[in-house]
């Protein structure tokens, strides 16, 4: 019959979890804000028919948004 080894074991790794929560959390914001900035990008780019910094040889063409 095999022994268990596992006993005594529960308490040999230890998570510190506000550490962890809070790397998680960062995580989070950053992903949430890049695809936040990328859907605005966007919706301003169809609203002004042009891209993000595009700028027109004719100054006075250019449209403000």
């Amino acid at each position: 019959m095999e022994q268990d080894t596992t006993v005594g074991l529960k308490e040999s790794i230890r998570v510190d979890v506000g550490p962890l929560r809070g790397h998680i959390d960062e995580v989070v914001r950053s992903s949430v804000e890049e695809t936040l900035n990328g859907l605005l990008d966007a919706e301003a780019d169809r609203i002004c028919g042009a891209s993000r910094y595009e700028r027109s040889a004719d100054p006075a063409a250019q449209v403000v948004c």
